[in-house]
Protein backbone atom coordinates (compact mmCIF):
# COMPACT_ATOMS: atom_id res chain seq x y z
CA UNK A 1 0.00 0.00 0.00
CA UNK A 2 1.37 3.31 -0.85
CA UNK A 3 -0.44 4.92 2.64
CA UNK A 4 -0.34 3.68 5.84
CA UNK A 5 -1.84 5.86 8.12
CA UNK A 6 -4.37 8.13 6.54
CA UNK A 7 -6.75 11.26 7.76
CA UNK A 8 -9.91 10.88 5.43
CA UNK A 9 -12.32 14.44 5.59
CA UNK A 10 -15.79 13.71 4.93
CA UNK A 11 -18.15 16.81 4.50
CA UNK A 12 -21.46 16.56 6.80
CA UNK A 13 -23.27 17.32 3.83
CA UNK A 14 -21.96 13.76 1.47
CA UNK A 15 -24.20 12.02 4.27
CA UNK A 16 -27.24 13.19 3.09
CA UNK A 17 -27.12 11.28 0.21
CA UNK A 18 -29.72 13.14 -1.76
CA UNK A 19 -31.64 14.07 0.90
CA UNK A 20 -32.33 17.58 2.11
CA UNK A 21 -31.39 17.17 5.92
CA UNK A 22 -30.29 14.24 8.17
CA UNK A 23 -29.19 11.20 7.33
CA UNK A 24 -29.09 8.84 4.12
CA UNK A 25 -28.76 5.13 5.71
CA UNK A 26 -27.83 3.93 2.32
CA UNK A 27 -25.23 6.73 1.84
CA UNK A 28 -23.53 6.19 5.16
CA UNK A 29 -23.72 2.11 4.42
CA UNK A 30 -21.50 2.87 0.93
CA UNK A 31 -19.24 4.60 3.11
CA UNK A 32 -18.76 1.97 5.69
CA UNK A 33 -18.47 -0.51 3.05
CA UNK A 34 -15.53 1.23 1.21
CA UNK A 35 -13.66 2.37 4.78
CA UNK A 36 -14.34 -1.26 5.53
CA UNK A 37 -12.19 -2.29 2.33
CA UNK A 38 -8.88 -0.58 3.24
CA UNK A 39 -9.48 -1.30 6.98
CA UNK A 40 -9.91 -5.41 6.08
CA UNK A 41 -6.08 -3.94 4.42
CA UNK A 42 -4.28 -2.86 7.76
CA UNK A 43 -4.65 0.63 6.62
CA UNK A 44 -4.49 2.91 10.10
CA UNK A 45 -7.28 5.19 9.56
CA UNK A 46 -8.72 8.43 11.33
CA UNK A 47 -12.08 10.35 9.94
CA UNK A 48 -12.84 13.81 10.52
CA UNK A 49 -16.58 14.48 9.28
CA UNK A 50 -18.40 17.55 9.06
CA UNK A 51 -21.65 18.99 10.01
CA UNK A 52 -23.72 20.26 7.55
CA UNK A 53 -26.09 18.14 6.74
CA UNK A 54 -27.85 19.06 10.42
CA UNK A 55 -26.17 22.51 11.46
CA UNK A 56 -23.26 24.94 10.73
CA UNK A 57 -22.31 27.57 12.32
CA UNK A 58 -21.92 30.29 10.12
CA UNK A 59 -26.23 29.95 9.41
CA UNK A 60 -27.31 30.27 12.53
CA UNK A 61 -26.70 34.43 11.95
CA UNK A 62 -29.01 34.50 9.63
CA UNK A 63 -31.77 33.21 12.73
CA UNK A 64 -30.32 35.17 15.52
CA UNK A 65 -27.75 32.87 16.74
CA UNK A 66 -24.68 34.37 18.39
CA UNK A 67 -21.56 32.66 15.85
CA UNK A 68 -19.67 31.34 18.99
CA UNK A 69 -23.08 29.70 20.12
CA UNK A 70 -23.67 28.96 16.70
CA UNK A 71 -20.45 26.90 15.88
CA UNK A 72 -20.84 24.61 19.04
CA UNK A 73 -23.94 23.88 17.57
CA UNK A 74 -21.93 22.91 14.52
CA UNK A 75 -19.16 21.08 16.84
CA UNK A 76 -22.20 18.91 18.46
CA UNK A 77 -23.59 18.00 14.78
CA UNK A 78 -20.40 16.53 14.13
CA UNK A 79 -20.87 14.58 16.99
CA UNK A 80 -23.85 12.95 15.88
CA UNK A 81 -22.43 12.37 12.47
CA UNK A 82 -19.74 10.23 14.32
CA UNK A 83 -21.83 8.61 16.00
CA UNK A 84 -23.83 7.36 12.99
CA UNK A 85 -21.25 6.05 11.23
CA UNK A 86 -19.54 4.55 13.85
CA UNK A 87 -22.25 2.50 14.35
CA UNK A 88 -22.70 1.63 10.90
CA UNK A 89 -19.15 0.70 10.69
CA UNK A 90 -19.23 -1.36 14.18
CA UNK A 91 -22.16 -3.62 12.50
CA UNK A 92 -19.91 -4.51 9.61
CA UNK A 93 -17.55 -5.58 12.59
CA UNK A 94 -15.11 -2.60 12.63
CA UNK A 95 -13.82 -1.37 15.68
CA UNK A 96 -14.34 1.98 15.69
CA UNK A 97 -13.85 4.48 18.76
CA UNK A 98 -15.01 8.26 18.65
CA UNK A 99 -13.26 10.98 20.05
CA UNK A 100 -13.61 14.52 20.15
CA UNK A 101 -12.64 18.09 20.46
CA UNK A 102 -15.10 18.90 22.92
CA UNK A 103 -15.72 16.90 26.33
CA UNK A 104 -19.03 14.72 25.87
CA UNK A 105 -19.34 12.76 28.44
CA UNK A 106 -20.18 10.08 28.35
CA UNK A 107 -20.45 9.92 24.30
CA UNK A 108 -16.93 10.32 23.70
CA UNK A 109 -13.35 10.88 25.01
CA UNK A 110 -11.64 13.83 24.61
CA UNK A 111 -9.22 13.97 22.09
CA UNK A 112 -5.18 14.35 21.89
CA UNK A 113 -2.76 13.11 19.29
CA UNK A 114 -1.49 10.66 21.98
CA UNK A 115 -5.05 9.09 22.70
CA UNK A 116 -5.80 8.57 18.68
CA UNK A 117 -2.65 7.33 18.12
CA UNK A 118 -2.36 4.59 20.67
CA UNK A 119 -6.40 3.73 19.37
CA UNK A 120 -4.89 3.48 15.59
CA UNK A 121 -1.92 1.44 16.83
CA UNK A 122 -4.64 -1.07 18.48
CA UNK A 123 -5.80 -1.47 15.01
CA UNK A 124 -8.95 0.78 15.52
CA UNK A 125 -10.20 3.40 13.09
CA UNK A 126 -10.68 6.46 15.28
CA UNK A 127 -13.26 9.14 14.22
CA UNK A 128 -12.07 12.50 15.44
CA UNK A 129 -15.59 14.97 15.99
CA UNK A 130 -16.33 17.98 17.86
CA UNK A 131 -13.68 20.27 15.30
CA UNK A 132 -10.56 21.63 16.68
CA UNK A 133 -12.70 22.21 19.74
CA UNK A 134 -13.00 26.14 18.98
CA UNK A 135 -15.17 28.22 17.73
CA UNK A 136 -14.44 30.30 14.41
CA UNK A 137 -12.53 26.94 12.92
CA UNK A 138 -13.92 24.44 10.25
CA UNK A 139 -14.13 21.10 10.16
CA UNK A 140 -11.43 21.27 7.07
CA UNK A 141 -8.90 22.93 9.41
CA UNK A 142 -9.97 20.52 12.37
CA UNK A 143 -8.73 17.84 10.26
CA UNK A 144 -5.48 19.21 8.81
CA UNK A 145 -4.74 19.72 12.64
CA UNK A 146 -5.69 16.48 13.38
CA UNK A 147 -4.31 14.71 10.89
CA UNK A 148 -0.35 16.54 11.87
CA UNK A 149 -1.47 15.19 15.25
CA UNK A 150 -1.39 11.97 14.25
CA UNK A 151 1.83 12.38 11.64
CA UNK A 152 -0.95 10.71 8.88
CA UNK A 153 0.95 10.25 5.19
CA UNK A 154 -1.91 12.36 3.21
CA UNK A 155 -5.84 13.69 3.87
CA UNK A 156 -8.23 12.32 1.37
CA UNK A 157 -10.90 14.36 0.97
CA UNK A 158 -13.68 12.73 0.01
CA UNK A 159 -16.16 14.82 -1.94
CA UNK A 160 -19.18 13.80 -4.87
CA UNK A 161 -16.96 15.83 -7.15
CA UNK A 162 -13.83 13.48 -9.41
CA UNK A 163 -11.35 16.45 -8.31
CA UNK A 164 -10.36 20.04 -8.43
CA UNK A 165 -11.89 21.53 -11.79
CA UNK A 166 -11.16 25.00 -13.09
CA UNK A 167 -14.38 25.58 -12.30
CA UNK A 168 -17.56 24.34 -11.21
CA UNK A 169 -18.11 20.92 -13.35
CA UNK A 170 -21.42 20.87 -12.19
CA UNK A 171 -22.45 24.23 -13.97
CA UNK A 172 -19.60 24.70 -16.58
CA UNK A 173 -18.83 21.66 -18.74
CA UNK A 174 -15.69 23.44 -20.63
CA UNK A 175 -14.50 23.26 -16.95
CA UNK A 176 -10.65 21.74 -16.88
CA UNK A 177 -9.83 18.59 -14.35
CA UNK A 178 -6.36 19.16 -12.67
CA UNK A 179 -4.25 15.80 -11.61
CA UNK A 180 -1.96 17.43 -9.65
CA UNK A 181 -1.39 20.90 -8.35
CA UNK A 182 0.98 22.29 -5.64
CA UNK A 183 -0.52 24.29 -3.06
CA UNK A 184 0.47 27.85 -4.59
CA UNK A 185 -0.55 27.15 -8.26
CA UNK A 186 -3.88 26.45 -6.41
CA UNK A 187 -3.90 30.15 -4.50
CA UNK A 188 -2.75 31.57 -7.48
CA UNK A 189 -5.39 30.24 -9.53
CA UNK A 190 -7.87 31.28 -6.15
CA UNK A 191 -9.48 26.98 -6.35
CA UNK A 192 -11.66 26.85 -3.02
CA UNK A 193 -10.06 23.33 -1.96
CA UNK A 194 -10.45 24.34 1.81
CA UNK A 195 -10.39 27.25 3.72
CA UNK A 196 -7.36 29.39 3.86
CA UNK A 197 -6.58 28.47 7.54
CA UNK A 198 -6.49 24.56 6.58
CA UNK A 199 -4.88 25.77 3.35
CA UNK A 200 -2.10 27.42 5.10
CA UNK A 201 -1.66 24.91 7.72
CA UNK A 202 -0.86 21.96 4.71
CA UNK A 203 1.67 23.76 2.86
CA UNK A 204 3.31 25.16 6.39
CA UNK A 205 3.41 21.44 6.88
CA UNK A 206 3.95 19.82 3.78
CA UNK A 207 0.82 17.92 4.23
CA UNK A 208 -0.48 16.78 1.03
CA UNK A 209 -4.14 16.38 0.18
CA UNK A 210 -5.97 14.21 -2.51
CA UNK A 211 -9.86 15.49 -3.37
CA UNK A 212 -11.54 12.67 -4.81
CA UNK A 213 -14.72 11.19 -5.49
CA UNK A 214 -15.99 9.23 -2.55
CA UNK A 215 -19.48 8.02 -4.03
CA UNK A 216 -17.85 5.90 -6.31
CA UNK A 217 -17.29 2.46 -5.12
CA UNK A 218 -13.60 1.62 -4.94
CA UNK A 219 -12.14 4.74 -5.47
CA UNK A 220 -10.90 4.99 -1.39
CA UNK A 221 -9.12 1.41 -2.05
CA UNK A 222 -7.26 2.56 -5.54
CA UNK A 223 -6.00 6.00 -4.01
CA UNK A 224 -4.21 3.86 -0.64
CA UNK A 225 -3.23 1.09 -3.32
CA UNK A 226 -1.23 4.37 -4.81
CA UNK A 227 -3.60 4.62 -8.21
CA UNK A 228 -3.94 8.59 -9.30
CA UNK A 229 -7.51 9.06 -8.44
CA UNK A 230 -8.76 12.57 -7.77
CA UNK A 231 -6.28 15.36 -8.30
CA UNK A 232 -3.39 15.50 -5.58
CA UNK A 233 -2.05 19.08 -4.18
CA UNK A 234 1.29 19.48 -2.64
CA UNK A 235 4.07 21.58 -2.57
Amino acid sequence: MKYKRILLKLSGEALMGNKEYGFDSDRIDLYANEIKKIYDLHIQIAIVIGGGNIFRGLKGNTFGIDRVQGDYMGMLATVINGLALQSAMENKGIKCKILSGIQVNPVCELTSGRKALQHLEKGEIVIISGGTGNPFFTTDTAAVLRALEIKADIILKGTRVDGIYSDDPEKNPEAKKFSTLTFDEAYEKNLKIMDMTAFTLCKDNNMPVVVFDMNTEGNLQKLVSGEPIGTLVTN
